[in-house]
């Protein structure tokens, strides 16, 4: 995690903060209390820019009709697919896992049912990504093989996971029992420090001496996080691997990773029938030319699911040029911060427009914020180097606020689950959009108005529309 250089957001954060509203967990009721529902063909989530509605359920008819007006009209083609999506979520960092197990018990057991639960009053979030080990957003760095200066361990005698055993396994098996189909990405910040060629957790790179050993840690994280009934779904061999300053971190240049899968990675997981996924890169979408060099390497790529990206760097449209590179290789969206103080208003509309959307649209299978939990002064994190404005989806200090992470993720996560379909949407008036078609065979669209005005729109589907409208900035999600 690094601090962002996307104009826009950089742009969002310049805006004063707005003023916090006291938010409650996820609405669900009608905006109308008191009045009984109204029969409707289209359900209607509404979360505006000065947050007097968040993710709430609009209490509107909107039945399909042949009646046509002149407004655009965003057209949803079922016949048209796309890519299965994985889900959405958040990075549980070793901070967030800290600031959530130390709640009360009863608040704990509340808060991961109302993240995790697929249910009407949760969010119904399906995927997260750990770190391998200590990230920025640890209260310290560290890895499973920690040794004094001058030894080695090429036999990991002396692997161990001990120190998640306080919070992040804790709060990770309470995940499990509430959603046991939940994808976990986990991503390391950095080899042992004794495997690197600057014995440092902060730069340097991974020795080629150990990839062996270090494919071999790995293989024995998977396996350690699956006795605690914890199942990893994919790792990717490096976060950010073209950013060492950060601390941990780890550099691993294209060749290097190339190397590192043929020769070692992958050949040791298919020796130890590990299915969990191989993701290379894992990083900015500014330098598209890493995944696609590491996937024309044949030896390489016959181990790899597919490239993750994150958006501190380049636009979102290089995940479609990775993708029709190698179009049998899947694309992920695996990181994107909320500075702090953030402006929420700029933040949801850029975040949805440009990830939830944007991502989706050029081929991820996913997408997922960064930190799910911070403390009001954007704690914990490591020194001399580690982020020192991440906003957390949720901020706990001790009470439980939910900021705009939570809700660019809810607009997603609690409607589209994993299995569903990406289906064809066109792009009208500065509408921004996606839609999907549910395993249940529901249909879902998000809509960001990035009109500066109030916009009234239609919704065509099957040779009918409904028509609607959306306040500047306004997000919503449509389900029929």
């Amino acid at each position: 995690m690094k601090p962002i250089f996307n104009i826009c957001l950089v742009a969002s954060m310049l805006f004063a903060s707005c003023a916090c509203k006291k938010n409650a967990s996820i609405a669900n009721q009608d905006t109308k209390t008191g009045t009984d529902p109204v029969k409707t063909d289209v359900g209607f989530w509404l979360t505006k820019g000065d947050q007097s509605q968040l993710l709430s359920k609009q209490n509107i008819a909107l039945n399909f009709s042949e009646t046509t007006n002149a407004n655009p009209t965003i057209e949803v083609d079922q016949s048209t697919t796309f890519q299965e999506i994985d889900g959405f979520g958040y990075t549980l960092t070793g901070g967030s896992a800290s600031l959530i197990n130390a709640l009360p018990a009863t608040e704990k057991d509340k808060l991961l049912r109302e993240l995790f639960a697929v249910a009407d009053d949760a969010i119904s979030v399906n995927y997260i990504r750990i770190s391998i080990g200590g990230s920025d957003l640890s209260a310290y760095p560290f890895t499973y093989n920690d040794l004094a200066d001058g030894e080695t361990d090429e036999s990991l005698s002396k692997f161990t996971i001990a120190k998640e055993q306080t919070d992040l396994i804790p709060i990770l098996k309470k995940i499990v029992a509430i959603n046991p189909k939940i994808k976990i990405l986990g991503s390391p910040w950095t080899a042992p420090t004794w495997m690197k060629s600057n014995k440092s957790f902060i730069g340097g790179s991974l020795k080629s001496d150990y990839y062996q050993t270090y494919a071999k840690y790995l293989v024995k994280y998977i396996q350690a996080m699956k006795a605690e009934g914890i199942v990893i779904d994919a790792i990717t061999p490096q976060n950010e691997p073209l950013h060492p300053g950060n601390n941990p971190s780890m550099y691993m240049s294209a060749e290097d990773q190339a190397s590192f899968i043929k020769t070692a990675l992958g050949p040791i997981f298919k020796s130890n029938g590990i299915a969990t996924k191989i993701i290379i890169y894992d990083h900015n979408a500014d330098k598209p030319e890493y995944p696609i060099s590491v996937l024309n390497d044949a030896e390489a790529k016959k181990y790899i699911d597919g490239s993750a990206f994150h958006l501190y760097a380049g636009p979102i449209s290089a995940l479609t040029q990775v993708h029709n590179a190698h179009p049998d290789k899947n694309v992920y969206f695996t990181e994107q911060w909320v500075g702090g103080p953030s402006n929420f208003g700029e933040d949801l509309k850029w975040h949805v427009s440009t990830l939830i959307i944007g991502a989706t649209r050029n081929w991820s299978r996913n997408v997922l914020e960064w930190n799910l939990a911070a403390d009001p002064n954007y704690n914990p994190h490591t020194d001399k180097g580690g982020c020192t404005s991440c906003l957390g989806a949720i901020t706990i200090a001790p009470a439980i606020t939910r900021n705009v992470a939570y809700y660019v993720i809810a607009h997603a996560s609690k409607f589209v689950p994993t299995g569903s379909i990406r289906i064809a949407s066109n792009i009208t008036s500065n509408l921004q959009n996606v839609a999907f078609k549910t395993p249940e065979g529901k249909k879902v669209l998000i809509v960001c108005n990035n009109n500066g005005n109030e916009t009234s729109f239609n919704i065509k589907y099957d040779g009918k529309t409904v028509s609607t409208k959306l306040e500047k900035g306004a997000v919503a999600t449509y389900v029929w």
